[in-house]
């Protein structure tokens, strides 16, 4: 069977909105074809996979379920400190992202891969355990709690990637907020996804040392592309 192809974009630093747009923009464009092909099958026309590399500007982001009263910081001193905020319509609840911190949104038509979320979040996690391990860090699951740990067995686990997703018909859209050389002072004006009492952490904190963001992103590609069996295609 042929592999699913995937296109790559690397967006560098881009401001939240427009690439939530962007992703709107993909993501809705795969839904309404497969409607379109279910209606008209004789006319099919396959649906188109990304995934999108970029680093948000400062901005917390609140999820559908999530509740307000984690986010510890108001409007004014928001705008004292630049950050933005959004309530999104990704599962999860609030969370960070920053410059230093590698975003990944992949917008997949798991028609090409399995019809399972819980299988596709266990493999977005194992990339990002994939990639920890690849730096000698050990990445962990923690029971009850999407996204990736370290110590997550211990007294103090911290959590080193967020992930929240959005699929409608089978199609993804936003994903992983996976902390590198993120400021992690950001994270103390929220209780990062609704969980009291856990701690953040980053690839730099961990390894005492500032990551090669174009390294990682290599290493993450590799790994994705070994879980997911698919093969890379550059935007043009």
């Amino acid at each position: 069977m042929n592999q699913p192809e995937v296109e790559l974009e690397d967006l560098g630093l881009i401001d939240y909105k427009q690439c939530w747009d962007y992703q709107t923009k993909l993501f809705d464009a795969s839904v309404q074809l497969k409607i379109k092909n279910r209606k008209f099958p004789e006319d099919r026309v396959s649906t188109k996979n990304h995934l999108i590399f970029c680093e948000h500007p400062h901005v917390y982001t609140l999820g559908k379920s999530g509740d307000l009263k984690n986010l510890l910081i108001d409007g004014p001193k928001r705008k004292e400190k630049n950050i933005s905020f959004y309530k999104i319509n990704r599962g999860g609840d609030i969370t960070y992202h920053g410059p230093g911190q590698l975003v990944v949104y992949p917008i997949l038509d798991l028609d090409y891969f399995f019809s399972d979320i819980h299988k596709y979040l266990r493999l977005l996690e194992e990339s990002v355990i994939l990639t920890l391990k690849d730096y000698g860090v050990t990445g962990q699951r923690l029971d009850g709690f999407t996204g990736v740990w370290v110590d997550a067995k211990k007294e103090n686990p911290r959590k080193i990637c967020a992930i929240g997703v959005k699929c409608s018909r089978w199609v993804t859209m936003h994903g992983i907020g996976f902390n590198i050389n993120s400021n992690l002072d950001y994270f103390k004006d929220i209780v990062p996804c609704g969980i009291e009492g856990k701690s953040v952490t980053s690839l730099q904190k961990e390894t005492n040392q500032e990551i090669d963001m174009e390294e990682l992103k290599f290493r993450f590609k590799r790994n994705f592309k070994i879980l997911f069996g698919i093969n890379w295609i550059d935007k043009k």
